[in-house]
Order: structure tokens, then C-alpha cells, then sequence
């Protein structure tokens, strides 16, 4: 190699600023067992979603646009028409027509993405090339260093991550053999110690002008984002710790340090060098293609047509509820868009039900942590921090610890077992150290013919212990309980007209061999079912003390009236009601119409799901049918057992009777919300500052999933393995880090399942209280005014719609905006 030759016009502190720049423009990826959807362009959201859209197309080849032939499709069904190319072209404003947008659709598209200089790689001889090699390195070494769970031995931890990434390298002597360097170890030695340094080397070796930081740091975390996000992960949990972590500028430092070692010194014509730095002038220069900016549109366009569908069905305003008798019961959902099936067929079933909804964990700032165990688990949505911890109890002390001894004896006993399955073997190798025994469970799991597993909350306990456990509040004082209580009915609008039964509905979904389970369960749970929030809840509201003192708040909660918790199963839809034994003997006959019209309601859902599962010809028999699903719930080789919140678009803060009867398709988050009873327009905000967000990182992740899979989804799940017990999963045995949703939970294999749509926000309010939210959180700004949701209000018996842009208020009417 030749001699470093400095760059004297490169200061170290713009180099620097540049890198954790960069490092903080990437949205962090929950862990396997806590796993939330988070939208992978989450940090920037401070630019417009155009800008980014060109930026992530320019540095990594990324795309947040379907495929051409998607959008003929969609042209020829007739989903998207003439009117909607039209007023996509008026709001993106490039010298186009609708006609040349049609033909546009089977011209070439000049991909994107800035060159490194790993990629000008000569002939390899049938060996690895750099760009597979450097990320099989990365995301192998990084496997080894993350893992806490999985593996028995791992790299030093005492040094940083880049540090132990450079000793590894230095006396590594089989990858220099693999990559053609038998210098290897000695490019690597050469390297500074400290991250800062080794980046500031290889910004002053490869002669990178200031100009060009931005760019390059962000192409080489987008070529190893899975463990960036991984990274960024660690820095946001650390944050919320009011602490800080740097890993992820260690890792952009590995990335640029792998730079360095691909050159060869070379800078004469000709150079492997000279090569990238032509072809690095040569793709920043380069503008979107007119095919690129033709999908812009196009996607537009496909927007703009559901916005149309939806605006048209909420003007047909929701079904009138006839004056009567007090309802028999209300049900307060989580706004999940897996809700809205089953409150529609059950408000159809029995319309003396009311259905509300409401963020899944309730409100309720909690970590659970099941008795005898160690394992705590946040019960919130990511974006919070626990407040306080809560545990099961039996009500009995001394049952409590002998329950302890009992689990933890189980427990103990089943270790043995994970030891086993932690092996890298296959199950069958497995059966010849286990034997037979093993080998039958193995085709009773084959044939479906295993009862389905408990839930992980669960292990260790029979189903008696299990059913005389209860999450307990009762550490905390009465008064905080009476505030925790007053503060939840207050933002669930529940503060008068309460009916004899109030039923709490938590929602968890159940597969088997699915690493990605914990997606498919309650996102605002942070990934766990919603039942331990839900009885927590139902348990506080029911208490003699606690209604007591939120009487003397103004909130009275007649004797008439109990509260019980449930969990809706998403893959079955079938609903389990808790606590039945404590429902007061008058109220029984309720409690009984209301279990037969959940049933009810969930085989009409059933139905209404058959089609796109594969099991239309099951619709007209509701028992096979449910059969079916439970059969689906034990298959260890289904890799689609449900289609979780595929097809997300809408979210809708307003009464329900704005919805109540209309046919949403699955597709809309309902949140229940009454701006008159909100003087202060606090509640307001809380939605639009949580379950908003939530909704829109939901929609996000679906989103990015869809239209790329290869950088924002996890692949192929056939091919899934876990890395680290419970950091992600690999597709294949090596690679980088895969986040996001397998290919299986968005396409059929036929058609894709999602269609993505930036959230169309609707909510019931006047201007000005939106307003002041947009004004007060910089966070809700950045996604109204730069397009990353698109936010209406609905107003007046005509369900007359404004859109908010950062321009302000515009009417909508007739498919089209008017000013």
C-alpha cells in the first residue's frame, strides 16, 4: 500500500459530526420477543417524504414504490383511474399527463444506489465478492458479540465493539485465504484503535471532500442497516434510561474500516480508485429517471384513490342506534384494524351492544413480571417507558411462594430441553440423542396432533395455578391507584352512563415455530397479548376504594355496574372472557347473551377472513372452519397463519356512531373520541402523540415491508434462523441482521396481502384543537406538514372533510381538493 496522504482541508470535527449524523438517521429494531412494528425511516421524518424518497433511491437503491407492473394492475381493475393519475400529477407537478404515466409503465428504470469502493471488484475467480463477503463478516462477528441468549461462548465484551471486531480480524488467518488478501491481518493492525480515528482514516485515505460525508456514511449503514437498527435499538433503550450509547458509530466505523482494507493504495488511472471515484461523481450527479418519477405518481395516485373510497363511505355516515334501554353491554377494544371485523358483525348480531376503542394496553404505564421468574416484560408501546412493575399474586402469600417453589422446580427441569433445542442440529439428528419418545412429539407436531402450547406467561404452572393467579396492583398505594383509575377513564371518554357490564378486550394472536410471533400479538403491548392489561384494569376498576374515591372525583361508577376482562384471539377470533366467577348473579343472563354473541360475531368474522387465508371453501361451514384455524394455530409449518394488520390505511379518532354499520374492510384503526367532552384538548393530544404514532409506525413498517423487502423487510421465513436467541433472525446462515416483516405476511404468493398507502389520519375536531397539538409536538408536525401521514378533520352531519397540510386547511370534495 502507499503512505496515507492527509487532507488538511478535512476537519476532524465535521468528519465526526457527519458520522453520528448519519448514525442518527436510523430507526431502531425491537428484539424477537418484545418485536413492535417501527417505521424504518423514523428519524427522518424532519424532511419531506419526497426528499427522502429520492435520498434513500440515490444512496441505497431503496424503493417506496411497488413494482410497474402492480400499478398495471391496479390500472386495469380500475382501482386506480384517470382522475386520480390527474390529481397526483397536480400535487407533484412534473411535465407529465396521465397518458404518459400509462406508457411510462414498461419503460427501463435506471436503479439507484452510490457505488463503494468494495463494489468495483474484479473478476473474484468464483470466490465471495467484496460487498457479500464484508456483510457476511459484519453480520457474523456481530451475531457472536450481541448474543446473550443463544450461544455458550462469545467474543471479549470487555473491548468495544469495534475494538473487538479489529483483534478478531488481526488474528483471523482464514478470511484473508477467502478474500484474496493474504496481508489481511496486516491491513487490519494498521488500523487506529478508536472508532473516531479509524473513521477519520478512512475519510482522509479515500480523499472524501465534506460534501460527500453525508452521502457516503449513509450508503454504508444502509448496506448493513439490520444491525444498525439493532444499534439504534441499544441507543433508544439506553435514552429512555436518560443514558447514551455509542455502538452504532462503532459499527459505521467497522464499515468505513472495511473500505480502507479493500484499497489497494492504487490511485493511478485505471485504480480500482480511480474506477469508484467516476462512478461516485457519475451517480450523484444523476437525476431520477422520468420512469422513477413516473411511480411517484403512480403511488400517489393509489393514495389518492382510497382516500376517495373512504372519504365516500364515512359521508354515508354511520348506522343510527335506536333510543332504548341501557345497552347490555360496551366493549372497549384495542384499535387494532384486526377490531373492526368483529365490533361491525358484533354491533350487527346484537345492536343493543355498544363497542368502543382504545389504545390495547389500556393506559396503564406497566412491566409485568410473572411470578417466580426474572423475566420482565414492558406491557406499553415502545415509545413510553415503564412507571411501575406489577407481578401475579394468588391473594395469599403463603400460596404465593409455594407456587414459586413449584414453577421454579419446573422450570428448572425443562432447561435440560432448551439446552437441547439450542444445538445447531436438526430436529431429526435430535431424535437420535433424544430417541423415539422425542421423535413422537416431533410427528405430533407434523400432524397437528399436539395441544397448542400455553402461553410464555404461563410456563411452569398447571392450569389451576394458573387460573388462581391474578396481575396485582396491590403494591401501589390507594391514592395512586385512584388516579391511575381516574386518569384511564378520563382518556377512554368513560366518565358517566356506564352499562351493568364493561368488558376490557386484549387481543393476542397464536402460531407455533414462528419467530416473529410477538408481531403478530398487541403492537401497543410492545408485543405481548393484551391480557395482563386488561385484567389489571378490570381488577382496579372493580375495587370498593377505588370507586370510592373517584366518586369524590366526579366520577361515579354505580354499584349496577362490573367490569371484566377478555382476549380476542386474532387467529381464531374467538374471545375469552376472565373472572367470569366474580360477574354478580343478576348480571349473569347478560354475561350469557353476551358470550353467545361473541360467538356469533366471531364466526361471522371467520367467514369474512375464509377467502384470504386459503379456506373459502370452509365459509359456508363454521364449524370445519374454526377447526381449521385451530389446526393452523398448532401447524409448526405454517408460515402464514394470519395476515395480522396487512392492508392498514386509516385511523379514525371520533364517536363511533361515525362508523358504527359501515364496512371498513379490516383496514382502519378505530379509536373512540369525543372532542366536546375534552375541554382542554389534552385527550386529543394524547392520541395524536401515542396512538397515532403507533398506528402510523404500524403503517410504516407494512409500508416499507411491501414495496422493499430486501432493505426494510426479513426475506423469506422458510429461510428465517434466529440470531441470539432473541435479537432478529438471518435469512439463510449469515448476512446482515433482517428487520421488518417476512415476504410471507404481505404477499400470498399469488398477490400481495398489502397495499402500501401512507395513513390517512381522520379525526372528529375542530381546527383549532388540532391545531394546537401540531403546534405543541414536534413530532406530530414533522409527519403532518412533510407528508409522512396525511391528517383530515371531519366535521358536521354531511361529514364534511379539510385536509391539513403545512400550507393549512383545504376542503375536500368530489375526489378532488378545492381551495
Amino acid at each position: 500500500m502507499t503512505a496515507l496522504q492527509p487532507y488538511p482541508n478535512l476537519e476532524c470535527e465535521a468528519v465526526l459530526e457527519a458520522a453520528r449524523s448519519a448514525c442518527q438517521r436510523v430507526a431502531p429494531a425491537w428484539p424477537l420477543d418484545r418485536s413492535i412494528a417501527v417505521n424504518p425511516l423514523w428519524e427522518r421524518r424532519g424532511q419531506p417524504w419526497s426528499v427522502v424518497a429520492e435520498q434513500l433511491w440515490r444512496r441505497g437503491g431503496c424503493r417506496l414504490t411497488l413494482e410497474p407492473e402492480d400499478y398495471r394492475q391496479a390500472w386495469a381493475a380500475g382501482r386506480i383511474a384517470e382522475r386520480h393519475l390527474a390529481a397526483a400529477l397536480a400535487e407533484r407537478g412534473p411535465d407529465l399527463s396521465p397518458a404518459r404515466l400509462v406508457a411510462l409503465l414498461d419503460g427501463p428504470d435506471a436503479p439507484g444506489s452510490l457505488p463503494l469502493l468494495e463494489d468495483q471488484d474484479e473478476d473474484a475467480g468464483g470466490q465471495p465478492r467484496w460487498p457479500e463477503l464484508i456483510v457476511n463478516q459484519i453480520g457474523q462477528f456481530c451475531a457472536a458479540w450481541f448474543d446473550e441468549a443463544q450461544a455458550d461462548w462469545h467474543p471479549d465484551r470487555r473491548a468495544s465493539l469495534y475494538g473487538a471486531w479489529r483483534d478478531s480480524l488481526v488474528h483471523d488467518r482464514g478470511l484473508g485465504i477467502l478474500c484474496r488478501l493474504p496481508d489481511l491481518s496486516e491491513r487490519i493492525r494498521e488500523l487506529p484503535d478508536e472508532p473516531e480515528a479509524a473513521l477519520l482514516r478512512a475519510t482522509a485515505q479515500l480523499g472524501l471532500a465534506a460534501e460527500m460525508l453525508e452521502d457516503w456514511f449513509d450508503a454504508l449503514l444502509l448496506r448493513s442497516l439490520g444491525w444498525a437498527s439493532w444499534c439504534a435499538y441499544r441507543r433508544w433503550q439506553a435514552r429512555m434510561a436518560g443514558a447514551d450509547d455509542e455502538t452504532l458509530l462503532h459499527l459505521l466505523a467497522i464499515r468505513a474500516a472495511w473500505e480502507c482494507v479493500v484499497d489497494d493504495g492504487q490511485r493511478g488511472p485505471g485504480s480500482r480508485w480511480s474506477r469508484w471515484t467516476q462512478a461516485w461523481q457519475g451517480a450523484r450527479a444523476a437525476v431520477p429517471s422520468e420512469a422513477w418519477q413516473a411511480l411517484q405518481c403512480w403511488q400517489r395516485a393509489d393514495e389518492l384513490a382510497w382516500q376517495e373510497q373512504l372519504f365516500t363511505r364515512l359521508a354515508q355516515g354511520g348506522a343510527k342506534v335506536a333510543d332504548g334501554p341501557a345497552p347490555l353491554a360496551r366493549l372497549y377494544f384495542c384499535i387494532d384494524v384486526r377490531s373492526e371485523r368483529m365490533r361491525r358483525c358484533l354491533e350487527r348480531v346484537r345492536p343493543d351492544i355498544e363497542t368502543s376503542g382504545f389504545a390495547g394496553f389500556f393506559g396503564l404505564p406497566i412491566a409485568y413480571q410473572p411470578l417466580g421468574t426474572d423475566a420482565v416484560w414492558p406491557q406499553l408501546p415502545g415509545l413510553l417507558a415503564p412507571q411501575l412493575t406489577v407481578a401475579d399474586s394468588c391473594g395469599d402469600p403463603q400460596r404465593d411462594r409455594r407456587l414459586v417453589r413449584s414453577r421454579r422446580q419446573r422450570l428448572a427441569r425443562a432447561d435440560g430441553w432448551r439446552l437441547f433445542q439450542r444445538l445447531p442440529a436438526s430436529a431429526f439428528s435430535l431424535v437420535e440423542s433424544l430417541g423415539l419418545g422425542y421423535a413422537g412429539a416431533l410427528l405430533g407436531k407434523h400432524f397437528r396432533l399436539a395441544p397448542a402450547a400455553p402461553g410464555l406467561h404461563l410456563s411452569g404452572l398447571s392450569a389451576r395455578q394458573a387460573r388462581a393467579l391474578n396481575p396485582s396492583l396491590d403494591a401501589l398505594p390507594v391514592e395512586q391507584r385512584i388516579d391511575l383509575a381516574a386518569r384511564v377513564l378520563t382518556v377512554m371518554g368513560l366518565t358517566l352512563d356506564f352499562p351493568p357490564l364493561v368488558v376490557l378486550l386484549g387481543h393476542g394472536s397464536q402460531s407455533t415455530n414462528n419467530p416473529q410471533a410477538a408481531g403478530l400479538d398487541c403492537g401497543a403491548c410492545c408485543g405481548r397479548s393484551g391480557e395482563i392489561n386488561a385484567r389489571l384494569l378490570a381488577a382496579l376498576l372493580n375495587e370498593p376504594e377505588v370507586r370510592q374515591g373517584l366518586g369524590g372525583r366526579g366520577i361515579a361508577i354505580p354499584a349496577s355496574c362490573h367490569f371484566i376482562a377478555g382476549l380476542h384471539n386474532t387467529l381464531t377470533d374467538e374471545v375469552e372472557l376472565f373472572g367470569r366467577e366474580q360477574v354478580p348473579a343478576p348480571l349473569m343472563p347478560s354475561l350469557q347473551d353476551l358470550e353467545q354473541a361473541l360467538a356469533e360475531a366471531g364466526a361471522r368474522v371467520r367467514c369474512e377472513r375464509a377467502p384470504s387465508l386459503g379456506l373459502a371453501h370452509l365459509a359456508e361451514a363454521p364449524e370445519a372452519l374454526r377447526r381449521a384455524l385451530h389446526r393452523r394455530a398448532r401447524d409448526w409449518s405454517e408460515t402464514r397463519p394470519e395476515w395480522g394488520l396487512a392492508n392498514n390505511a386509516a385511523f379514525i379518532a371520533a364517536p363511533r356512531t361515525r362508523t358504527r354499520g359501515l364496512d371498513l374492510d379490516g383496514r382502519a384503526f378505530l379509536h373512540d373520541y369525543q372532542w366536546r367532552r375534552d375541554g382542554d384538548g389534552r385527550v386529543l393530544e394524547l392520541i395524536m402523540t401515542a396512538p397515532m404514532v403507533v398506528a402510523h409506525w404500524i403503517n410504516l413498517q407494512y409500508f416499507a415491508s411491501t414495496t422493499d423487502n430486501r432493505h426494510f423487510g426479513s426475506g423469506n421465513k422458510v429461510l428465517h434462523n434466529v440470531v441470539g436467541g432473541r435479537i432478529g433472525v438471518f435469512e439463510g446462515n449469515g448476512g446482515d441482521l433482517r428487520i421488518g416483516l417476512a415476504q410471507q405476511s404481505v404477499h400470498d404468493g399469488q398477490r400481495w396481502m398489502h397495499t402500501p398507502l401512507r395513513l390517512v389520519v381522520v379525526i372528529e375536531a375542530p381546527r383549532a384543537m388540532i391545531d394546537a397539538v401540531i403546534e405543541r409536538s414536534a413530532v406530530v408536525r414533522d409527519l403532518v406538514d412533510n407528508q409522512w401521514l396525511h391528517l383530515f378533520r371531519l366535521e358536521g352531519e354531511s361529514a364534511r372533510l379539510e385536509g391539513r397540510t403545512a400550507a393549512g386547511w383545504q376542503t375536500w370534495g368530489e375526489g378532488e381538493w378545492r381551495g
